[in-house]
């Protein structure tokens, strides 16, 4: 039986992750880049608009969002890429473990990197630097979380199509750019374009402003906040599934 035609298991999948972790632990600067970089980031931002609270209150919550997803796309792809590179990925998939597991695995070992990253950066900015929010840090925490799982995704499907780091970082202006643009931090999104407005409103990274921007301003959970939830985690789930579909067994 094919191993990529094997039932995914918790038992492999879990090796998998635990492995993808006790190698981060051993890389400080990837885990500066994923833990501390967000930080300094948002506080900088803080900074920026240092005479302007509000304009923080407006924007923060935002890249809130956004800073992890980003920073998850770069770590995940590269660090991906680099098993390929090295033939570890083939020799994994050479065992008893299915294309399924290794992607969940690595989901899974990234998505626990990435509830750490997230409660880092919303503890931050709700209660250091005094990002003003009408509903639940809890829920801006919830959908930082899914932003960095979205990020993972993103850099676990890019992955497939690099040859090297180089190439896998090049992604970002095609992938990341486009939707940081559109997404409706800058403007809002019903007064771009048309044209614009259409392919923003299928870009998941308009539903994560979106979803942030609901918690800004409402202090109850609003149907257009639990849209924007399933749409960021339905887009992290499929993007997933095509990385496991696209995950290509050798090296070269």
């Amino acid at each position: 039986m094919s191993t990529d035609a094997r039932a995914l298991s918790p038992a492999r999948t879990l090796a998998t992750a635990g492995r993808v972790l006790r190698q981060l632990r051993h890389d400080p600067r990837t885990i500066a880049l994923l833990l501390l970089v967000p930080l300094l980031m948002i506080t900088l931002l803080r900074y920026v608009f240092d005479a302007s609270p509000e304009t923080f209150d407006s924007i923060g919550a935002s890249l809130l969002g956004i800073f992890p997803l980003i920073t998850m796309f770069l770590v995940t792809s590269i660090a991906t890429l680099r098993e390929r590179t090295s033939g570890t990925l083939e020799r994994l998939l050479a065992m008893p473990l299915g294309k399924g597991d290794l992607i969940a695995g690595y989901a899974l070992a990234f998505g626990a990197v990435a509830v750490a990253q997230s409660l880092l950066a919303t503890a931050m900015s709700v209660w250091v630097l005094g990002l003003d929010v009408v509903g639940s840090p809890w829920l801006l925490l919830l959908v930082a979380l899914l932003d960095a799982l979205l990020g993972t995704a993103l850099g676990l499907f890019v992955s497939a199509f690099a040859a090297s780091e180089f190439q896998a970082v090049q992604f970002m202006p095609a992938v990341i750019f486009p939707q940081l643009l559109l997404c409706g931090l800058f403007t809002p999104r019903d007064r771009m374009h048309p044209v614009l407005e259409g392919i923003s409103d299928v870009l998941p990274m308009s539903y994560a402003v979106d979803g942030m921007n609901q918690v800004l301003t409402h202090t109850d959970i609003t149907g257009q906040f639990y849209r924007d939830v399933l749409i960021v985690a339905g887009c992290a789930l499929l993007v997933l599934c095509l990385g496991a579909v696209t995950l290509r067994r050798r090296t070269a």
